[in-house]
């Protein structure tokens, strides 16, 4: 099982509870190609082959053009992916616990490389807001559409 670098500079973890269908929402999150069309964080995605381990997707989000690679997945509960970007190396947890008609979307993220221990703080904010707007647009989305 994958899990983000513990001791990396920085290291964020939240979460939120979703008012939809644990399978619905694990449908919007995990169809990259559609992230822009609800994200505005994320200018645009590409997933390149089938959702599964090894394949890659490429990304651009604030301003900062990425390929990521997916680690791990377990269909509806799980997905992990990671890579470099800037000199920075993140690894990007999510889970996804349904409870009753709702569903706790969990995200953490590590990032280390020279970027992040020259400016841990700055960039530790920058990367919460990043997940903050993600989740409350994956939430708005869900919701939404339920």
């Amino acid at each position: 099982m994958y899990t983000i670098e513990e001791n990396a500079p920085v290291v964020v973890r939240l979460s939120t509870d979703i008012d939809a269908p644990a399978a619905a929402v694990w449908e919007l999150h995990t169809a990259v190609d559609a992230w822009p069309t609800w994200n505005a964080g994320v200018e645009s995605a590409r997933l390149d082959g089938p959702l599964r381990p090894g394949t890659t997707f490429t990304w651009r989000t604030h301003g900062l053009d990425i390929t990521s690679t997916v680690r791990e997945i377990v269909p509806g509960e799980r997905i992990v992916w990671g890579g470099p970007s800037a000199g920075i190396t993140g690894v990007h947890v999510w889970t996804f616990e349904r409870t009753g008609d709702r569903v706790t979307v969990r995200t953490e993220e590590s990032w280390s490389g020279a970027p992040a221990e020259a400016r841990p703080d700055a960039l530790r904010t920058a990367l919460h807001q990043s997940l903050e707007a993600w989740l409350t647009a994956l939430k708005a989305q869900a919701e939404q559409a339920r």
